[in-house]
Formats: C-alpha cells, sequence, structure tokens
C-alpha cells in the first residue's frame, strides 16, 4: 500500500503568523519570519507525519491587497496553491479580528470547493478563547484557536487536517506491479512520453484515479510485465510564472516519486542536466527509488556525428555521478525513437533494486577492499578494521558493516565501499544504504 500523497496549503492576509505556523508543523524552521507584512513571497514546502499519515504542507505568501505592489504575482502564486491543494487551513490573527480581507479570502475559499480550517492564530492563553468567535461569520465550520509561537491547541489542527485525508491510495498494490513516475522538469517532453507510452495498441488494463489533483495513473501490460505509469505533467499554462511553474513541478515530482518504485528522469537535449534536475535525482536518492535517465529530443542532434551524442551521455553521467550510473537511455517520444525500451531498462532496475548478495559474496568484497584501499584511521596509527557484512535490506538494497569503531569511517572511503557495491551487485541506478556498527568485545 502507498503512503498518500495529499497537500495541505497554509492561505491568509500578511503577517498573521502563517510561517510560524507552517514551522511549527513540520518542527523545523523553513520559512522565514518577520515582523514586516509579506517577507514570505515564495512558497515552501515539507513532508508532515502526523497519526500515521502524512501530507504536503505548503507555506504561501501573505494575500495581498489589490493597492500592492506584488498583488498579481502573489495573488497568481496564492491560486496555485489553492488549485494544488486537497486541505485548507485558512489563518486570521485572533488579536486584530477578522478584517474585510479576511471576508475577501473566505469568499475565494469558498468558491475553491476545498475543505477549509480556520486556524486562529495567537490565542496564546485560554482568557483569549472568546476571541474565537468573530471568526465564525467567515462561514466555515471547522474553526480552532491556536498559538504557533507557543505551540498551543497545535495537535487539534493536525488532528482535523488528518481527519479529512485518505490513510489508503486510490488502487490496491499486487506485487507484481512496476510502479514507474515520470519526472522531470516543464517542457521537456513528460507528457508526450507518457501519451505515446501509452497510445500504442498494447494491453491497457485500467485507468486508475491518482491522488486527488494528480493526473490518471495507467496499469499497462508489456511483453507479459505490468507497469504503473505515473505522469507528473499536467500543469495548465494559467501561469506565465516561471518560479511557480518549476517549484509545482518540483513538488509533484515528489509526490509521484514517494508512490513509485523506479523514477525516469527525462531530460532535455538541448539543455540537458540543470539544477532543479540534480534537486529531482537527489530525492529520488534520497527515498531509495531506482532511477533511469531518459534524454529525450535526440532527434534534434544533427547526423553523423557521434562523438557529439557520446559528449551528451558523458556529461549526463558527470553531472549526476551520485545517482550510482544510472543507465541513460537516447529517445525521442517525436519519432518514438527507444521510446519501448523504457520498460525493459526500468524492469532491469527494479530487479537490481530488489537483489540480495550472498553474505559469502560480500565478504569476498570487503577482502578486496581491505586489500587494495588504505583504510581511514584516526591519524594516530589506528586504523579501521571491517570484521564482516551482511544485506539487511532490499528496496533498496542495505548493507550493514560490523566494525571496530565506525566514527573512523569517512565519508570517501564509504562512497568508495557503495561503488564497490554497485559494481558487484550490478547495481546500476539503484541507491545503496550503508550502515556501520561496531562490534562488540568479546569478554
Amino acid at each position: 500500500m502507498e503512503r498518500n500523497t495529499n497537500v495541505v496549503a497554509i492561505i491568509g492576509r500578511a503577517n498573521v503568523g502563517k510561517s510560524t505556523l507552517f514551522n511549527r508543523l513540520i518542527q523545523k524552521r523553513m520559512a522565514i519570519v518577520d515582523d514586516i507584512p509579506g517577507v514570505t513571497r515564495d512558497r515552501l514546502y515539507a513532508q508532515v507525519e502526523w497519526a500515521g499519515k502524512s501530507f504536503y504542507l505548503v507555506d504561501t505568501g501573505g494575500f495581498p491587497n489589490e493597492d500592492e505592489p506584488l498583488f498579481d504575482l502573489v495573488g497568481k502564486q496564492i491560486d496555485r496553491a489553492i488549485e494544488e491543494a486537497s486541505v485548507i487551513i485558512f489563518v486570521v490573527d485572533g488579536r486584530e479580528g477578522i478584517l474585510p480581507l479576511d471576508f475577501r479570502i473566505a469568499e475565494i475559499l469558498r468558491r475553491s470547493n476545498r475543505r477549509v480550517i480556520v486556524a486562529v492564530n495567537k490565542i496564546d492563553e485560554p482568557m483569549h478563547e472568546p476571541l474565537l468567535y468573530e471568526a465564525f461569520a467567515l462561514g466555515f465550520e471547522d474553526v480552532i484557536g491556536v498559538s504557533a509561537e507557543h505551540n498551543r491547541n497545535i495537535p487539534d489542527l493536525l488532528d482535523k487536517v488528518v481527519s479529512y485525508i485518505d490513510s489508503e491510495d486510490s488502487f490496491q498494490e499486487d506485487g507484481k506491479t512496476i510502479k514507474i513516475s515520470i519526472v522531470g522538469r516543464p517542457n521537456v517532453g513528460k507528457s508526450s512520453i507518457f501519451n505515446s507510452l501509452i497510445g500504442e495498441e498494447r494491453a491497457i488494463v485500467s485507468n486508475l484515479p491518482g491522488t486527488t489533483r494528480d493526473p490518471i495513473d495507467t496499469e499497462i501490460t508489456f511483453e507479459g510485465k505490468k507497469y504503473l505509469l505515473i505522469d507528473t505533467a499536467g500543469l495548465r499554462k494559467k501561469s506565465r510564472l516561471k518560479d511557480d511553474i518549476e517549484f509545482y513541478s518540483l513538488l509533484r515530482a515528489e509526490r509521484a516519486i514517494d508512490r513509485s518504485d523506479v523514477v525516469l528522469l527525462v531530460l532535455d537535449v538541448t539543455e540537458l542536466v540543470t539544477d532543479q534536475d540534480k534537486r529531482i535525482a537527489g530525492i529520488a536518492l534520497e527515498k531509495g527509488k531506482g532511477i533511469v535517465v531518459a534524454i529525450n529530443k535526440w532527434d534534434l542532434l544533427p547526423e553523423g556525428q557521434p562523438k557529439l551524442g557520446d559528449n551528451i551521455i558523458k556529461d549526463v553521467k558527470d553531472q549526476l555521478y551520485f545517482i550510482n550510473d544510472a543507465p541513460i537511455v537516447t529517445i525521442s517520444a517525436l519519432s518514438k525513437r527507444n521510446l519501448f525500451k523504457i520498460f525493459n531498462v526500468c524492469g532491469e532496475v527494479y530487479a537490481r533494486w530488489q537483489t540480495r548478495i550472498s553474505t559469502s559474496n560480500l565478504n569476498n568484497i570487503i577482502r578486496d577492499i581491505i586489500s587494495f584501499q588504505r583504510l581511514p584511521s584516526d591519524g594516530k596509527g589506528r586504523f579501521l578494521n571491517i570484521f564482516y557484512v551482511t544485506q539487511v535490506g532490499t528496496a533498496p538494497p542495505s548493507f550493514l558493516f560490523f566494525v571496530n569503531d565506525k566514527n573512523l569511517v569517512d565519508k570517501p572511503f564509504e562512497r568508495k565501499v557503495i561503488n564497490e557495491l554497485v559494481k558487484v551487485g550490478d547495481f546500476k541506478g539503484v541507491p545503496i544504504r550503508v550502515f556501520w556498527k561496531n562490534r562488540r568485545k568479546l569478554a
């Protein structure tokens, strides 16, 4: 069963404490908090877990008055947040009371047809509870008095939020379907690839609804294997704000990656690897997913220059060195060059993702490492000693090393060990988890 991927957006006018509430709910200090109205201009997001459920929490800029210079910019960003969200936390200032702009925001939220929870902030003590009553005039059923600064009634707010979040996805996992998320920057051709893959006369099993505001997931059979394609395209071109589109493409990518086994990272041959591509690849690696890189629009390269193609592939490998030599497929969604090779390559990565290496083979690896590598030391003559290793998990493959002192392990050595495991286990495109544990001395 997959983890749910709902989005909860914090909406409200400037300086009511939205960013303070955001930081309180995620238990980290991410949002910029300042007494100057309008400090938060872009959205921030983080994953929150509460009572066995998870959701993405999005912080937005303060809802502006029409006479403010950034009215159009911030207003469109907030519109996008409302569009993406399944639940809205509408924050008002209990000390100031309900202002005309709050009523205007309430009207917009009612038209959005989303679940709305009114969080009346700055209710720091029980004596402030009567300030709640005015907020009921906004017309929403759920009104909770909180103090983001003093952590008052925050659990009650979270309880209410997760009461509107489904704990299960809308499809049942059969254990035999390989789930592939198609991710990447806007305009690299994700939707064209998705449509081409499902548009052929293959055995289309069913169209399965994804999360609340996601595009349709499609399950198909290719050469006897079942695949679930999770499309992250579908951002409407309503917004021309580059940063806004990139923000939500990254959010959608992370939500899709959560639900997948293998991530298909799509690049554009005319632009190749950007910082956002690296961020998406890093998210996939952090979440322990298999990775395949697809370089789209390969047909745009001039003919008769094979070295140019080789140099492009080398550059991609160099830029994405941290994803363990992930397979690269050069494709064209337009001409369908190598398009259906994607299924086979993703299937191979999926198989490696679940591979288990015998303990005897692992310990042979350790002998080779010890023979040819200078082991880390504390600089005082005490060197790392590896006694044995065992694989403790798959999907992703995870290994536990028993050593004399785990504090002697440095990052370069750990990277070398991971590279050896990638070679021996043929774990190309598969994240590796390595853990170090001190072996207790025998009495």
